[in-house]
């Protein structure tokens, strides 16, 4: 038989010295935490008598050492009484059955059943004891008068005593909350001394229409910002925040419609915003809101436009749920999100370069491991880094010419999103046609190998130069012929024929039987899932390539004509001599 003593050793130990103190209160926290010993009156009595002579620092040390745990009910309890900071990691992380929890919810403050409420591997039993808390947590608590005697008289003015209110709802407006805080009224009064005198509405005034809270909060927020600036001698807090349009918030409405939280954005703009009212001076609600609260019932993806400059402003989609009292059933309001509304739920025209800016990123980070697979593998197939066997160097091959062509359609969609967003660096040279079209030729010969297509390239064409970028350019005939090469049939020639006419040099190509039965149109809808079960197909497909080179055409000042039987691509020439002189103003 074994005995522990771990607990009475902890209990003897010399707690005379504040290391002993800290030592005995880790060691037995750690002991109930792992369920070494129970959490009983005298080993939790034990921890609330040294809990004042232990440091902060070290009780939120000992709560985080067993927060990925499952301590015990009691202890988890006994911590909630403690300061924040203690029982937030126990809040967060620990496991406890829902018995546990339920047990745990009284001894928590406001902010502590916030923490689990953000919890969302809690049970159910335990979100409906959480519910039971919300009249609770959500009203905020007034101070305890105290006698003139106790404090000195404050220098600020006087807070403007909160009005009665004969709703028979425990809900306390944050309007009327806020005005008994002296920060309020020192923005109040600092406002009124901001204004011209005969423009400045006294602080105690009474702010007409449903709104108030709205434009109390703007004066709040305009209060904070001027004394950041004074005491940054500079920008303000707020203004140094980064600029970016807000994606999302969640807020909350009383039973009268009316916003009193919200989350993850700016408070003036939203804050006192009404779900019944149709339009207000800023912000603006569409009707399906409106006719939801009137029914009780939840709405989705209503219209909410918020006017300004702040970045809050703009279109959103709110959608909500009622809510109500679990042991009433009055109905308490809405909990809902916004968010901002999708590129189909929008009439306003996309900004152009958007799109192009993402697909370039995307491409710079598919480019750089695609590069390093492709150079391992080909280590591995020439067997630098040792011997390999005959197996793995096939597989290092076949893996070498996948991403090769994986780089292929990556430059391509570099290139096709460069012409989208105008970026294309263009470089104007004089090319010779007939080498390049040699080059294109040599290494389209594995494809037209595999497809058994050959590229006939007529023997007396002139010799003809080309003005243009030598990249794009080569890029250009390269993805074209490729196309056709990829659709030609075993046994089949694709004639190309070159020649000078009006000022352009024309390139005459002939259409494969394979792409017969397309239009033009129809032609460049081809994409790489029809293509699948084809050798040599284009990766991104027939049509994405066709609509490059045409693209590609387009912006060498030239232009890519698909015919019934062939492909004709006129180009700008560089030899101008036999052309004739174009004079012009």
């Amino acid at each position: 038989m074994r005995f522990d003593d771990s607990l009475d050793t902890v209990l003897s130990a010399d707690m005379s010295t504040p290391s002993g103190i800290e030592s005995a209160w880790r060691q037995l926290v750690d002991l109930i935490g792992r369920r070494r010993v129970p959490a009983n009156e005298q080993t939790l009595g034990r921890l609330a008598a040294i809990r004042e002579a232990v440091p902060l620092p070290v009780r939120v040390a000992s709560a985080r050492a067993i927060a990925h745990g499952e301590p015990p009910a009691a202890l988890v309890q006994f911590f909630a009484v403690d300061d924040g900071a203690v029982v937030a990691p126990l809040l967060r992380t620990a496991r406890l059955a829902d018995e546990g929890w339920i047990a745990v919810l009284p001894a928590l403050s406001p902010m502590g059943r916030s923490l689990l409420r953000h919890r969302r591997d809690l049970g159910g039993r335990v979100g409906r004891a959480l519910e039971s808390f919300g009249s609770v947590d959500f009203v905020l608590p007034t101070a305890a008068p105290v006698s003139g005697d106790d404090v000195a008289e404050p220098e600020t003015p006087a807070p403007l005593e909160v009005p009665p209110s004969s709703s028979p709802s425990s809900f306390v407006s944050l309007g009327d909350a806020a005005l008994a805080l002296p920060v309020v009224a020192e923005a109040l009064r600092q406002h009124g001394e901001g204004e011209n005198e005969d423009e400045a509405a006294p602080p105690d005034a009474e702010p007409d229409g449903a709104f108030q809270i709205a434009e109390l909060v703007a004066r709040i927020d305009a209060f904070q910002r001027r004394r950041g600036q004074v005491r940054d001698s500079g920008e303000s807090t707020a203004d140094a925040v980064a600029t970016a349009p807000l994606a999302a918030f969640d807020f909350e409405a009383d039973e009268g419609g009316v916003v009193r939280w919200v989350s993850g954005i700016e408070r003036a703009p939203i804050i006192g915003l009404s779900l019944l009212h149709g339009a207000t001076a800023g912000s603006q609600v569409d009707g399906v809101a409106a006719g939801a609260f009137r029914r009780r019932a939840p709405f989705t993806d209503a219209r909410l436009e918020i006017e300004g400059t702040s970045r809050a402003g703009g279109a959103w989609r709110i959608s909500a749920i009622p809510i109500f009292e679990p042991l009433t059933g009055r109905f308490a309001g809405y909990r809902g999100t916004a968010r901002r509304p999708r590129a189909d739920e929008s009439a306003a025209p996309r900004t152009a370069g958007i799109v192009p800016d993402s697909l370039r990123q995307l491409v710079h980070e598919l480019r750089t491991p695609t590069s390093a697979i492709a150079g391992f593998a080909e280590m591995i197939e020439a067997e630098i880094l040792g011997p390999v066997a005959d197996p793995y160097r096939e597989r290092a091959a076949a893996i070498r010419r996948q991403a090769r062509d994986l780089l292929v359609a990556i430059e391509d969609l570099d290139t096709a999103a460069r012409i989208e967003g105008r970026a294309l660096d263009l470089r104007p040279a004089t090319v010779a046609l007939r080498p390049l079209l040699d080059t294109v030729a040599a290494d389209l010969a594995p494809l037209a190998e595999l497809r058994g297509t050959g590229l006939d390239i007529a023997p007396d064409m002139p010799d003809l130069d080309v003005l243009g970028d030598a990249l794009a350019l080569e890029r250009l005939i390269g993805r074209l012929l490729a196309a056709l090469v990829a659709a030609g049939a075993r046994d089949e020639r694709i004639g190309i024929e070159a020649r000078q006419d009006d000022g352009r040099i024309v390139i005459v190509i002939d259409r494969p039987r394979g792409l017969a039965g397309y239009s033009g149109e129809a032609l460049l809808a081809i994409d790489a899932e029809q293509e699948a079960t084809l050798d040599g197909a284009p990766l991104l497909g027939t049509g994405f390539s066709l609509r490059l080179a045409r693209n590609l055409a387009a912006e060498l000042g030239g232009k890519l004509t698909i015919g019934a039987e062939r492909l004709t691509l006129r180009l700008p020439t560089a030899r101008i001599d036999d052309v004739g002189q174009v004079s012009g103003h």
